[in-house]
């Protein structure tokens, strides 16, 4: 083959070399998709490509030498001896460049990510996310791990297979987890999407704030015992999303809090899309919507900051100021009325979306804090405060902030009017109030003569 394929100018050898241990699966496979009938090492077919259709089949070794005869004239004078010879130099080869390959793909480690409530909507539609190469870049890869309880064991399965019959490159490996005591073993990326199904009529909301604490109290620890030093945790869900961002950097004092943030993407991408709409423009041109406070409780949409560019209207200019722009477009009374019931709206709708919407919004944080969001916008997520914009210290707030270099900042620069801060305050208190009910029941778990944690 080797000689024919040096002296004739369209003939063309593919190789295809497999391991004595694999051969028989391989070959069965070989066989049944092209309707043959072989049994024996090697098996040889030809194809001509130039006109289609499958390939034809030449056979073995003696099949094949008897096929070049009668064609090119040309024959093997090797000996049996000399043919077993190079077989086995070719398996040692073999050998050595699987394991060679095997060291190099060894040394490119991916990334370890785990996901909690694996078996929620979100989940289903986040992992093709992560691992199609826009989030971690396309050189990275990465090994998804999916935790749940045991009853979800079965849902988990059937994500791990579907996941790894869509073939994604990047995707490394993903496995399912029920035992909680083997959770987030050499995790770069934590993300939590635990969430309580919150019926206040059936319970108080005291209970549920105690759900969301001892959810957070089991994982923050295994996380510091577990995961890598650098870790990222991310708070997303329907329920408590800045609560158990709070919870995990209190149960888990060694996690870094600036490394731990809550999701509020979903109700900036939301928002931009009912304004698109509204003002009968590409969703695409609405930036800087800034989302402030409880992200799952009462927050607080802000457009004085905001931006539409592209907008095709009598006036032209690469962006204009949304705040000031919209009462040119409908009345002006819309954006202190009817702003608000469309919250309300949005909130209802949020609660009901099955997973797409939160998935993109988890996705596109992570993109940004690993690569950076873009100039000039501004992002709004949940983060351990430390007093900006004159919101109390320690308690999980949304707020805007840049993305550059692998870390985040608030952008304390923008300006915020007084009936603003004012609304901060409120939204502040309800966090407080959160946290000091969460707080209350870490006291009353502390054995007696024990360390408190005090507010």
């Amino acid at each position: 083959a080797d000689s024919l394929q040096a002296n004739l100018p369209n003939f063309r050898v593919h190789k295809i070399t497999q391991h004595p241990d694999k051969w028989e699966q391989w070959l069965h496979e070989i066989c049944e998709m092209n309707g043959w009938e072989h049994r024996c090492s090697p098996i040889i077919w030809r194809e001509p490509l130039d006109r289609g259709g499958k390939g034809l089949l030449l056979g073995g070794l003696n099949d094949f030498l008897e096929y070049a005869q009668h064609y090119y004239s040309i024959t093997s004078r090797m000996s049996s001896e000399e043919m077993l010879s190079i077989a086995e130099e070719n398996l040692q080869e073999y050998i050595e460049v699987e394991k060679e390959e095997e060291e190099i793909k060894n040394l490119i480690k991916p990334l370890q990510i785990w996901i909690t409530s694996a078996s929620t909507p979100i989940c289903y539609h986040l992992i093709p996310l992560l691992a199609n190469g826009e989030v971690f870049g396309m050189t990275t890869e990465i090994s998804i791990h999916l935790l749940d309880t045991d009853q979800s064991k079965e849902v988990l399965c059937g994500i791990v297979m579907e996941a790894e019959d869509m073939a994604l490159p990047l995707l490394r490996s993903i496995s399912e987890h029920t035992k909680i005591d083997e959770a987030f073993i050499q995790a770069d990326v934590v993300i939590v999407l635990d969430d309580v199904l919150l019926n206040c009529e059936v319970q108080s909301l005291e209970n549920y704030i105690r759900e969301v604490s001892e959810i957070c109290q089991v994982y923050a620890p295994l996380i510091e015992k577990n995961a890598k030093s650098e870790v990222r945790v991310i708070s997303s869900g329907k329920t408590f999303v800045n609560l158990k961002a709070l919870m995990i950097t209190t149960y888990g004092p060694s996690i870094k809090p600036k490394n731990v943030i809550a999701i509020a993407t979903t109700w900036e991408s939301a928002t931009k899309a009912m304004l698109a709409r509204k003002l009968n423009t590409n969703v695409a041109g609405v930036k800087n919507v800034i989302v402030w406070g409880n992200i799952t409780g009462s927050n607080y949409i802000d457009l004085s900051h905001a931006k539409l560019y592209g907008h095709d209207c009598a006036i032209w200019g690469p962006f204009f100021s949304l705040f000031f722009l919209i009462p040119f477009f409908v009345a002006s009374e819309w954006i202190y009325s009817e702003l608000q019931s469309a919250e309300s709206l949005l909130s209802s709708q949020l609660c009901r979306y099955g997973g797409m919407l939160p998935a993109h919004a988890v996705a596109t944080v992570l993109r940004y804090w690993y690569h950076g969001s873009p100039p000039e916008e501004i992002v709004s997520v949940g983060i351990c405060t430390e007093g900006q914009f004159c919101v109390p210290e320690g308690i999980v707030f949304s707020m805007p902030v840049r993305f550059q270099n692998g870390n985040w900042e608030v952008m304390t620069e923008l300006k915020i009017n007084k009936e603003t801060q004012g609304v901060l305050g409120c939204l502040a208190h309800e966090l407080i109030q959160e946290k000091l009910v969460a707080l209350k029941e870490i006291q009353e778990m502390q054995p007696y003569g024990g360390d408190k944690i005090t507010s």
